[in-house]
């Protein structure tokens, strides 16, 4: 309760910063809406039905709390409401984080397992390596590496640009979802695969492991009975962080490939001063980053408890 408390604290003072920085962008709103050929008196009037001309204080109150109801605005580039706007894009956005946390999760247990079983052998030295070079990697450096070679000259199988239609579903493009989905898996999977093989090294020098061992248990059941499930729940606390990591990193990712989710339309929005639609998908992102933050604070409790 303590953590949910401050979560809604913390949440909250995001969205003044989030409020106070958009509002802070250079350029008049009624002016980049009206054109520079726009007189005075229009821009005036624009300012008042917007609102613009009301003190800060009010705009955040009537801001916060169209978000809390639903109620997002109006997009300021196209009239359109924001609430339609951002609705699909957010439903591709966890689409593609969906589908890499479904492949990051049995992936990176997988590979740390195995990794730590040949531990200091030569495949398990090149997973370290390569493992620290794509966690030291920015996520975009990653995708522009996976669209030079499989969506140009080199092997030229896949699209490079995930061109899905307003309205369709993200899995009737599966060619489209391939590279989004690896470059978020790859990164994910070196990250969280690494952690997985720390955790069960230590499982396996742990004093219940080596007691099985002397009972005379068998490899398999010592793996799969006490060491893989301990190293596991050690984990938890890991797995939900690079769930927040991976649902809100794919800003950069849809921006590379062009995938049209709530990224794509941050970036939009920011380019076109369009202050709804881009307070809106931030506010949104902020919330799926606490709320699995909080999932990886509950797991770390129950980890320690064990």
């Amino acid at each position: 309760m303590r953590r949910l408390l401050v979560g809604v604290l913390v949440l909250f003072l995001v969205s003044v910063l989030l409020f106070l920085v958009t509002q802070a962008l250079p350029g008049d709103v009624a002016r980049i809406i009206l054109g520079k050929d726009a007189t005075a008196e229009q821009v005036a009037a624009l300012r008042r039905r917007l609102g613009l001309d009301e003190p800060l204080a009010a705009q955040y109150w009537q801001w916060l709390t169209g978000m809390l109801t639903g109620r997002m605005g109006t997009s300021l580039e196209n009239g359109e409401p924001v609430t339609g706007i951002i609705g699909p894009r957010m439903f591709n956005s966890f689409t593609l984080g969906f589908v890499s946390m479904a492949l990051i999760l049995p992936l990176a247990v997988l590979v740390g397992v195995f990794s730590a079983h040949k531990r200091d052998s030569v495949l398990d030295k090149a997973f370290v390596a390569v493992s620290s070079l794509f966690t030291a990697l920015p996520s975009f450096v990653v995708g522009m590496l996976l669209i030079a070679f499989f969506a140009t000259s080199v092997l030229s199988v896949l699209p490079g640009v995930s061109n899905i239609p307003p309205g369709d579903m993200p899995w009737w493009y599966p060619a489209e979802l391939v590279l989004p989905v690896a470059t978020l898996t790859l990164m994910g999977v070196m990250y969280l695969g690494r952690l997985v093989r720390a955790s069960f090294i230590d499982a396996m020098n742990s004093e219940y492991v080596q007691t099985a061992v002397l009972k005379g248990l068998s490899g398999p059941r010592i793996l799969f009975r006490h060491a893989l499930p301990n190293a596991i729940a050690a984990s938890l606390p890991a797995a939900g962080l690079v769930a927040a990591i991976t649902l809100t990193g794919i800003v950069v990712v849809e921006d590379v490939y062009s995938y049209p989710g709530l990224g794509t339309a941050v970036v939009g929005a920011v380019n076109a001063h369009d202050l709804p639609v881009m307070q809106a998908c931030i506010l949104i992102l902020a919330t799926t980053y606490y709320l699995f933050n909080l999932l990886a604070d509950v797991f770390a409790v129950m980890s320690r408890s064990r």
